[in-house]
């Protein structure tokens, strides 16, 4: 059987990942048209990606939440027999079960999960590289015929993301885990601020915004996506709760409170690196800066120069300071050169922290 051959695609939803996989698309020379319920977001949609009408695509794809899907996916089946179908919503025991409800639609339909987002929705929001580097899970039936599969496969291929086969219960208790679960929980912390004075507000560092980044996501979207995997999720809330009342208790004991804490981190060190694998272990070289245009840029300069790779950075800078520390992650041996280095062109260099 020759190779599979992506040329046309209708897309329908345009919001943030259907609108993102369009223009990912477009790049690689794929034809799209986007199609949505409201005019105004189709309109949005097609001008950014230069959609155009399509007829017999090779691939649709069903970019709405999970709960959309009764309303359009027979409808749609009807309309182009011959494509391949995926969904790309974040639960997939619910969409195994609807697929199978349409005869001969399981052959044709790989439900999906692109492990991509962003706080803010809509095809305004929407980036071509959303997908790069990212991993994107397929939970293939039985019966799938192995060119429908092959299209996906090319689909993954060109947004850059890397294919991952799951069961659709294996994935939807991870993703709960991975997922689910820290939404709820930054948006419960983030919760937690209501009626802070603003001067007090002032004062919010790096680690606050880190907690509660994702808690400025769509509630319409996450409402849908926690009742979906509600079954996954119970347990783990309760197993959260049940942490939260141990630190409660152990609020008069120190060790207690440590052992809590240092429970968190061994958790954390399980979160792979940023190329995957192992998390490294990496040392962070703090540096204190003027308050002053061009500073970090004269310091990744020096990192150039004397060719040492940062893997991350953090700044904590208040209102009306005149300094700011800037801390860079490194590997060992990269920020035991830079610290030397920068310290003897008089760069205001502290103690490398590991």
């Amino acid at each position: 059987m020759s190779a599979a051959k992506l040329t046309k695609v209708r897309i329908v939803g345009s919001g943030l990942i259907g609108t993102s996989i369009g223009l990912g698309l477009i790049q690689g020379g794929v034809a799209v048209e986007m199609v949505d319920s409201d005019p105004q977001s189709q309109l949005l949609a097609n001008d950014l990606v230069g959609g155009t009408r399509l007829s017999s695509p090779d691939l649709v794809v069903l970019a709405m939440p999970t709960s959309q899907l009764p309303m359009v996916i027979e409808s749609e089946f009807a309309i182009n027999p011959n494509s391949t179908f995926i969904d790309v919503g974040s639960v997939k025991v619910e969409v195994e079960l609807k697929v199978k409800t349409v005869s001969a639609l399981s052959r044709r339909f790989l439900p999906t999960h692109p492990m991509a987002g962003r706080e803010i929705g809509g095809a305004s929001s929407a980036r071509a590289d959303l997908f790069q580097g990212r991993s994107w899970i397929l939970t293939p039936s039985q019966d799938l015929e192995p060119g429908s599969k092959a299209i996906v496969l090319e689909l993954i291929s060109l947004l850059g993301a890397t294919p991952i086969e799951l069961s659709a219960v294996d994935h939807d208790r991870a993703v709960a885990r991975i997922s689910h679960l820290p939404q709820v929980a930054a948006s419960l912390m983030a919760k937690q601020l209501s009626g802070t004075p603003a001067a007090w507000m002032e004062l919010a560092g790096q680690g606050l915004r880190d907690t509660t980044r994702i808690a400025g996501s769509d509630e319409s979207l996450w409402k849908e996506i926690i009742f979906s995997n509600r079954a996954e999720l119970r347990e783990l809330l309760i197993n959260l709760q049940n942490d939260l009342g141990s630190m409660v208790e152990a609020l008069e004991d120190p060790e207690k409170i440590a052992a809590l804490i240092a429970a968190g981190r061994t958790g954390r060190d399980l979160i792979p690196g940023k190329h995957g694998g192992k998390a490294r272990e990496y040392s962070y070289l703090p540096i204190v800066i003027d308050d002053k245009p061009g500073q970090l840029g004269a310091i990744f300069n020096e990192c150039a120069a004397m060719d040492v790779n940062v893997e991350d950075l953090s700044i904590e800078h208040s209102p009306g300071q005149l300094s700011a520390l800037i801390t860079l992650a490194l590997s060992g041996s990269d920020a035991e050169k830079l610290s030397s280095h920068l310290g003897s062109i008089g760069w205001n260099v502290h103690p490398i922290r590991k």
